[in-house]
């Protein structure tokens, strides 16, 4: 019997700021996906639009009661998500919650690992208790602002400092706040995105970006990608526009290095990640046990849907540790069955 192929969807779109960034994931995916393996579709979804694209411009509705659609009469229901959706609903652990429902695999972790990493506060303070280090912050509720004031923040979080959406992307909402008088309207900024904003801890250091997948053949970390801008941080413009240099491995010591793919590995176990995840760190210098001066690796963030156009971070350490994006792909998708 000829070997039946899987239909792979490719899920992006969403609903946050980030839905046409995902719409280039996706087609970086897309180019990535082994042809000859499976049948690759690109599915869109906002609000109560979701969609298949299909040859010659065209496009077929998806009905959410099974995630199927009907292509020249007859009926197409996947086998596998990859979702690739920077945000609500496919970064928080909504998409998943659906998938998990209507009985289809999909490439992130489960629900309540989504909705954790996707808030960078609770992520960050659930992590601490593990003994990872992360930057000191505050939470600021919409409606209840007056309960942090501008004076704690620069008392216990110190100036500068990073006013950033706790639930949302890195790339929109996020300002450096140098004083007290740019709080308030950073705060506003951040809110438009998020109902939850986080007053962070401003660390100078080398920032690094760390790729890590598992399978139940292997354990992964990927090189390490050193992020270098002249902006005043990691922004849209460092991501998107060209204004970063990113230096794949990064130039860290032999055994800075070491610890970061240690860390990397035990944080996803820790949390009982799946697929790629794309983990931020700043390194800064500090004191070791001893009194020596050392590295340390202090956590940012953790991307569970990361970028993957041709020039994203996860492309180019696949690339670095010399391997093949088809060969990841395929390994992460066959890891379900």
């Amino acid at each position: 019997m000829k070997h039946l192929k899987r239909n792979i969807a490719i899920v992006c779109g969403g609903d946050s700021s980030e839905h046409d960034v995902s719409l280039r994931s996706a087609q970086g995916l897309y180019s990535f996906f082994d042809k000859e393996r499976y049948n690759v579709y690109i599915v869109d979804v906002k609000g109560q639009d979701w969609h298949v694209e299909l040859p010659g411009g065209m496009t077929a509705r998806i009905d959410r009661n099974d995630f199927s659609f009907v292509q020249d009469g007859k009926v197409v229901v996947f086998d596998y998500a990859y979702i690739t959706i920077h945000g609500t609903p496919g970064e928080n652990g909504i998409l998943q919650g659906y998938f998990d429902l209507v009985g289809i695999p999909y490439s992130t972790s489960g629900v309540l690992v989504e909705a954790m990493t996707f808030d960078k506060f609770v992520l960050n303070q659930y992590l601490r208790g593990y003994g990872i280090s992360v930057p000191d912050s505050l939470l600021i509720r919409k409606d209840y602002e007056q309960l942090v004031s501008e004076d704690e923040v620069e008392e216990r979080i110190g100036m500068p400092c990073f006013v950033k959406p706790a639930a949302g992307g890195s790339s929109f909402g996020v300002s450096k706040v140098k004083n007290k008088d740019q709080l308030a309207p950073a705060i506003r900024k951040a809110m438009l995105e998020s109902s939850e904003v986080m007053v962070e801890q401003c660390m100078e250091g080398t920032e690094i970006s760390v790729g890590c997948y598992k399978t139940r053949a292997r354990s992964m970390v990927l090189p390490a990608t050193e992020v270098v801008t002249k902006n005043e941080f990691f922004d849209f413009d460092a991501k998107y526009n060209g204004q970063v240099k990113e230096i794949t491995p990064a130039r860290l010591t032999e055994d800075t290095s070491r610890r970061v793919r240690e860390l990397t590995s035990h944080i996803y176990d820790i949390l009982r990640c799946n697929g790629i995840i794309r983990i931020d760190y700043i390194i800064t210098r500090g004191m070791g046990k001893d009194g020596q001066e050392v590295d340390k690796i202090n956590l940012l963030e953790i991307n569970t849907t990361p970028g993957m156009t041709l020039t994203s971070f996860i492309p180019q350490q696949v690339r670095a540790a010399g391997m093949e994006m088809k060969d990841v792909l395929t390994e992460i998708v066959e890891n379900q069955f």
